[in-house]
């Protein structure tokens, strides 16, 4: 577990410097500073250029804009004019008095040599921070080299306003050639004289960049190659060094020029055109936010880009690996953390985030962990997971669950593993395509099991281990044959927790056989890939081509392929968080126009759900289902499982076939209260038991006004309830249901 968040804080490039920050000497926070621009805040974002350029007037004069030259923009249309929209937070900041800093006096003095632009930043930022500052200069008058590069009024009134509220001494016609003398009056010397000008031999001679080989002294600007515009950014990087040295004692040299490991999203860049000022000179106001909202603010977010989860949440990997060590390792005095329980639980761990993370970090893998670490300790909401584990039980009981070898044989060739929910959808899928296999392999075998998933997705370790231990079993009494897979999420769980066994999805299997002639209703279609799919580009091919050769059009969707998205289905995400699940329905069925053909069951059910024209691909293959059936309910996904396994046992095993089923259920449900009970996943079942409990140990409550029944009883860990009404046929009608997590206290009445 700690070594994910591990790679998470030391690999993730979320927090990695935009491509023109990194170039930019100032280090300019380009993102925040064009956001700003773009909703109009002139003010702000002149104070935020001021505050990083220290002489915003000379800086957006000189900018060499280098930028531009690594902005990906340039590449398809062209790169956002950052030096026009610094000047623009220029002209149209209301307020561009500097901050006045009410500090008291640092005690420390530093001496600068040299009164150009480098030595003057220099000499502003320590000023600011109440240092006692000379600056020493040959002329008779600081600016050095700016008179020469730009207007000297204009120079001349941003050197006065920048200094408006700081003081420094300068002297003038200085002719310095002794550091030591300096450094005897004063804690710290900067030299930055300009373009050949003197170094007193330490420039190279220190260990750091900007640092001599003198404790306290400090060279840069022109002098060390920079530009005028370059040599501001190293005086305001002296101060801070001068600073860091008066403090500690210890000298440290520049950070350095180190470029950005930031991998940009290619489908975060799309062709929007330059802004170009009307007058040909400078933005107005309307065209400075008009250019600013091009920037598309270069980040690595990849994963939140395209994980509807991490965007509908607004994760950030970072964020997300802080808050997930302060659920697990809580500083709350219960230790009691829950900040991302939710979060975890509704991820399903598809693969998507390290698909397309330039670093393949597999966010879902740490959820996954983070699961189990919190199932461990028993703080995991078990709300969130305990329908799918009595599920998965439910569908290996006895009443579902199915292992058998082809009459009269000891070994198996081949077997079919359908998965829980192929079945469950709709019996024939797994009925017709079974006798289709023993036709053209009379020696495949059946299994009808859960292949863990849930337990996988909930970080049930050990209950997943005892599954994979039950398959593992089977496998070995039919002499391991070659498993054929139905379902993708199945293929997903036999590849990482048996790979030893031998696979092959159905559908490739159905891909060697041939389709039949082109059917009536072939139309145009998008394939729906399930996430679980993504690394099965063969079964993605073959569906493909049975398609087409049963006469249908393709229509690509903008996620599929190794980019296929969840349709919502997978982990725990209807019961952890059902409003992000409907959204996610909602964005998956939105993404194409026409009817969804779909290799998994969940996928096409849920579709149903929202409306979306929708088949299994085996609703074409045997030619049953049409592009509307609605899906079944989870209690009729129970009951076809049931009847799945006596329909398999009456065709192929009829000696041990049960016979029909005569028990008959006694509840009377109306359409909308089936739903109702569907969406909060309780189940028919549950009720009946309920009711059958209380009227036979005589736990009802009756309504005398109503003649309304109440029961209620512990199924697993909620408490259901039943309000009904007894009929003339002794059925009992259904009026509400409902359950939930607290337990009732009962106590013995005195009649016992």
């Amino acid at each position: 577990m700690a070594d994910f968040r591990k790679i998470i804080r030391e690999e993730c490039l979320e927090k990695e410097d935009a491509f023109c920050t990194s170039e930019c000497p100032f280090k300019l926070d380009v993102r925040e500073f064009t956001a700003r621009l773009s909703r109009g805040g002139f003010n702000s974002a002149y104070r935020l250029y001021s505050n990083r350029v220290g002489f915003p007037v000379i800086v957006s004069t000189l900018c060499a804009e280098p930028c531009a030259l690594v902005c990906p923009r340039a590449r398809l249309d062209a790169p956002i004019s950052i030096r026009m929209l610094e000047a623009a937070s220029v002209r149209y900041a209301v307020n561009t008095k500097p901050n006045s800093y009410n500090l008291p006096p640092k005690g420390h003095s530093a001496a600068i040599v040299g009164g150009g632009p480098g030595g003057l930043a220099c000499a502003l930022r320590l000023t600011n921070r109440k240092y006692d500052v000379t600056v020493y200069d040959r002329a008779s008058e600081p600016g050095g080299s700016l008179w020469k590069r730009m207007d000297a009024k204009a120079a001349a009134r941003e050197l006065e306003l920048q200094f408006m509220y700081e003081r420094y001494a300068f002297v003038p016609g200085s002719d310095i050639s002794d550091i030591e003398a300096l450094l005897s009056s004063n804690d710290a010397v900067y030299i930055s004289t300009g373009a050949g000008g003197y170094d007193f031999g330490l420039m190279g001679n220190g260990p750091f960049p900007m640092a001599s080989a003198v404790p306290g002294v400090f060279l840069g600007g022109e002098l060390a190659g920079a530009s005028a515009v370059g040599s501001i950014a190293h005086g305001l990087e002296a101060a801070a060094l001068i600073e860091s040295y008066l403090k500690t004692g210890v000298m440290k040299g520049a950070s350095g020029d180190s470029p950005t490991k930031m991998a940009l999203d290619p489908d975060a860049l799309k062709y929007s055109p330059p802004i170009l000022p009307a007058d040909g000179i400078s933005y107005t106001k309307e065209e400075a936010v008009s250019e600013a909202s091009r920037c598309i603010r270069c980040r690595c977010d990849a994963c939140v880009r395209h994980c509807w989860l991490m965007a509908y949440y607004g994760k950030s990997p970072k964020r997300l690996e802080a808050e997930i060590e302060a659920t697990i390792n809580p500083g709350t005095l219960d230790g009691d953390g829950t900040i991302v329980t939710r979060f975890i639980s509704t991820c399903n761990q598809c693969g998507l985030c390290k698909e397309i993370c330039p670093k393949g970090i597999d966010l879902g893998e740490m959820l996954r962990a983070s699961h189990e670490a919190l199932n461990k300790k028993g703080a995991m909401p078990w709300a969130f997971h305990e329908f799918w584990l009595r599920d998965m039980d439910f569908a290996d009981g006895g009443g579902a669950s199915l292992s058998a070898l082809p009459g009269g044989r000891e070994r198996a060739k081949y077997l079919y593993f359908p998965g829980c929910q192929l079945g469950a959808s709709n019996p024939e899928y797994v009925i017709s395509t079974y006798r289709r296999l023993r036709e053209k392999h009379p020696d495949t075998a059946i299994s009808l099991m859960c292949c863990g998933a849930p337990a996988v997705w909930a970080g049930a370790g050990e209950k997943h281990s005892l599954c994979v231990e039950a398959i593992k079993g089977v496998l070995g009494r039919f002499g391991v044959p070659k498993v054929v897979l139905a379902c993708p999420a199945c293929a997903g769980m036999f590849a990482r927790y048996l790979p030893g066994i031998e696979t092959v999805m159905l559908y490739d299997v159905m891909a060697e056989w041939g389709m039949p002639n082109v059917r009536e209703d072939a139309r145009t279609v998008s394939v729906f890939d399930p996430c679980s799919a993504r690394q099965m580009p063969e079964t993605r091919g073959n569906v493909r081509r049975i398609l087409i050769d049963a006469g249908y059009k393709l229509e690509p969707l903008p996620y599929e392929g190794e980019r296929a998205q969840c349709c919502s289905w997978g982990g725990q995400i209807l019961a952890a968080a059902p409003n992000y699940a409907k959204s996610l329905v909602k964005k998956r069925a939105a993404e194409g126009s026409c009817p969804y053909v779909v290799y998994c069951s969940n996928c096409r059910d849920i579709f149903a759900v929202s409306g979306k024209p929708v088949k299994h691909l085996l609703d074409i293959i045997l030619g049953i289902g049409g592009w509307t059936t609605p899906p079944p309910s989870l209690s009729e996904r129970r009951k076809n499982r049931i009847y799945l396994k006596r329909a398999l046992l009456k065709e192929y095993w009829p000696e041990l076939s049960p016979g029909e089923d005569d028990n008959v259920s006694r509840l009377m449900i109306s359409t909308e209260l089936r739903e109702t009970l569907d969406r909060c996943r309780i189940l028919e079942e549950d009720i009946a038991a309920a009711i059958e409990s209380c009227e036979k140990n005589g736990r009802v409550i009756i309504d005398t006004e109503t003649s309304h029944r109440f029961a209620h009883e512990v199924i697993g860990q909620l408490t259901h309830w039943a309000e009904y009404k007894l009929t003339d046929e002794g059925k009992y009608e259904l009026m509400s249901a409902y359950c939930h997590r607290m337990s009732i206290e009962r106590e013995e009445a005195p009649s016992g």
